[in-house]
């Protein structure tokens, strides 16, 4: 895994998950208790989450709300002064992230005292990587459609003309936002965000559900990620919880997230947040790395996760479906059809271990799916074929 050096804040698997606390100088922000316009009173909040945990402090200058007008870049730059004024009376030790999709309104800010950028249009201002080069600055890239007006309303990109009819058939939504993520390519100094939240009318709640399930394939880019999942509807309506109630949800997904891959959380609870991170972290799989000899376990689960990492270091000589064992333990079987699975599974790479009370079917989904199709063939009794395909289905 790419690591990123934030202002000298490192982030990445060589280092703790990142708490980045908000601070809005919008009125627009659905948020007030993060919104100011008084640059001593939003300082003294600022200093409260550095005081709490935050690594990250990222200033927001307009809301995302898709259902408000977007602002111009020289609207936001009207509003750069609060911000900067800001982080010049913050008595503590923080990086300090622009918000922001125009890459002028990036070049202000950083050279102006910022250290970093969260571009919520993902390089739709073509400028953008040049100037956080410049800059040495490390940018967050949102998952996006490449149009300024647009941010994270990922299905709004002309996919078939960006990948093709074929693409678009067998595609879904989280296809859909890692491609997003590729468009514009990425800087030394990238962070991947898969944009969680109602971005577009046509985002459900069950995409971002399913891009939480699928956060390790996110892996596969090679770059930090960082998940702002805070009080999202996508959380609230499993619960059934309002905005102001939804802080459980939101720690109960953070530990999940940092568990699954994620490095940086963006998040208006920095200290609860902390503590879910820190969690996650700990029990996250153990994986092998050396960097010095040049050796690092993926985090590998599922074969999409597998085919990801393919795709990424160009690797097409196995089926993806060939890198990911998975376990399945059969109960209720007599003794003939136990039988006839042991005598198929050695001859499709598949171990059948036979126990007391019941067994293990153990191997690759591609294993499994071979052995499914073998025993449909050889007419082997429909009981026991159901059981098969129904493993090999759910070892996909």
């Amino acid at each position: 895994m790419h690591n990123v050096d934030a202002a000298g804040l490192g982030i990445g698997d060589d280092h703790p998950p990142r708490i980045m606390g908000v601070l809005n100088v919008s009125r627009e922000s659905p948020y007030n208790p993060s919104v100011f316009s008084d640059p001593g009173e939003a300082a003294t909040y600022v200093e409260d989450m550095i005081d709490a945990g935050a690594d990250i402090v990222d200033v927001g200058l307009e809301s995302a709300n898709k259902r408000l007008d977007v602002l111009s870049a020289e609207e936001e730059r009207e509003r750069l002064d609060t911000a900067i004024e800001t982080i010049e009376s913050v008595s503590g030790d923080a990086v300090f992230s622009i918000e922001t999709r125009y890459s002028a309104v990036a070049d202000e800010a950083l050279a102006r005292g910022f250290d970093m950028v969260n571009d919520v249009c993902g390089f739709a201002d073509p400028e953008m990587p040049a100037v956080c080069d410049e800059y040495d600055a490390a940018v967050v890239k949102m998952a996006s459609p490449p149009d300024l007006g647009r941010p994270g309303a990922v299905e709004e990109t002309d996919w078939t003309e960006r990948c093709g009819e074929g693409w678009v058939e067998d595609a879904d939504y989280v296809d859909e936002v890692y491609e997003a993520l590729k468009q514009g390519g990425f800087t030394e100094k990238t962070i991947v965000d898969p944009a969680f939240g109602g971005w577009s009318e046509a985002q459900t709640v069950e995409d971002d559900r399913e891009t939480l399930r699928r956060l390790r394939e996110f892996r596969g880019l090679d770059r930090p990620i960082l998940v702002s999942i805070n009080r999202k509807n996508f959380l609230r309506e499993l619960a059934g919880r309002s905005t102001e109630a939804a802080l459980p949800v939101s720690l109960a997904a953070t530990a999940m997230a940092v568990e699954r891959g994620a490095h940086v959380i963006r998040t208006h609870d920095v200290s609860e947040t902390l503590d879910a991170a820190i969690i996650g972290d700990e029990f996250a799989r153990e994986r092998g790395r050396d960097l010095e000899r040049g050796v690092e376990e993926l985090d590998v689960t599922r074969v999409t996760e597998a085919e990801r990492h393919f795709e990424r270091v160009d690797a097409a000589a196995i089926d993806p479906a060939e890198a990911v064992t998975r376990v399945f333990e059969l109960t209720g079987l007599d003794d003939r059809p136990a039988d006839e699975i042991a005598a198929l599974a050695s001859d499709h790479g598949v171990q059948f271990l036979s126990g007391e009370r019941s067994h293990l079917l153990v191997g690759t989904p591609a294993a499994l799916d071979r052995l499914a199709t073998t025993a449909r063939k050889r007419a082997l009794p429909d009981r026991l074929v159901e059981r098969l395909e129904y493993v090999a289905s759910e070892a996909e």
